[in-house]
């Protein structure tokens, strides 16, 4: 059977000594248009847009920061705790979408307690780009080749040529087609129904889709922890369901409140 040969180059191009890769492009986009977004939300709601910039600046740092030590710690914790100043080489790889999220939490509890914002607010309308954000690093998972599949027969399966020649699930994709899911999903109820939806509620549709998702694709992944467990369940799906609860609470149980407005 012929399967989907995936060659393609993970630099996008270099000047001089420098080379920009589709996954940095993809990442930076992310943000990009997460602030356009966000701005229009902001405009939409009468809040301060000169907030915005801020508020991005708090998310960003808060998730590469909360990434690399997620990954550091949960994924290969006794590499790093013998050499700690490779914590610090982030640009050799390794950054965990876990750590990551529970970053964003903190980065964005300190901006709406500097800017006197709601948390939940705040949480509801970041989780509509956080969606976006999360297909397009996924999508830069796939132009580096990593985060692999494992095997299959599927007549969709990718071989991976700067790797091996084994057909695999394109496991990045099928997150990636998920997360543009939910993106859409949030989204299109943000603009249906705006302040009338219960507070809370589309950052836990965000949770339970994004890592109730994770948690299953786990299965058709090649394993990515540098240690052995004898649990049946992989370190993400194990990372994946406090997420998945926290979604359920935040949807079912959560108490709706009327947001109030900062001023």
């Amino acid at each position: 059977m012929d399967y989907i040969v995936w060659s393609a180059n993970p630099i996008l191009f270099t000047i001089g000594s420098v080379s920009v890769r589709w996954y940095g492009l993809l990442f930076a986009l992310a943000f990009v248009i997460g602030a356009q977004i966000i701005e229009w939300i902001f405009r939409r709601e009468h809040r301060d847009v000169s907030h915005v910039d801020h508020m991005f600046i708090y998310v960003i740092v808060a998730t590469i920061v909360g990434a690399r030590l997620g990954h550091c710690i949960f994924y290969d914790p006794s590499y790093y705790f013998a050499n700690p100043l490779k914590i610090l080489a982030i640009w050799e790889g390794g950054l965990a979408s876990h750590g990551g999220t529970a970053g964003i939490f903190v980065g964005l509890y300190l901006f709406a307690r500097k800017y006197n914002y709601e948390y939940i607010w705040a949480l509801d309308r970041l989780a509509i780009v956080a969606a976006l954000a999360s297909a397009f690093i996924r999508l830069g998972n796939f132009f580096n080749s990593e985060i692999l599949g494992t095997q299959t027969t599927l007549p969709w399966a990718i071989v991976f040529s700067h790797i091996d020649s084994i057909p695999r699930h394109p496991a990045q994709l099928y997150e990636a087609i998920s997360y543009m899911m939910i993106f859409i999903l949030l989204l299109t109820l943000y603009i249906k129904f705006g302040t009338k939806l219960k507070d809370g509620l589309l950052f836990g549709l965000l949770m339970l889709w994004v890592f109730g998702t994770r948690f299953m694709i786990e299965f058709v992944k090649v394993k990515q922890e540098a240690y052995s467990n004898d649990w049946g369940l992989s370190t993400g799906q194990f990372l994946s369901i406090p997420f998945v609860l926290l979604g359920i609470y935040m949807i079912f149980f959560y108490k709706a409140k009327k947001s109030s407005s900062n001023t």
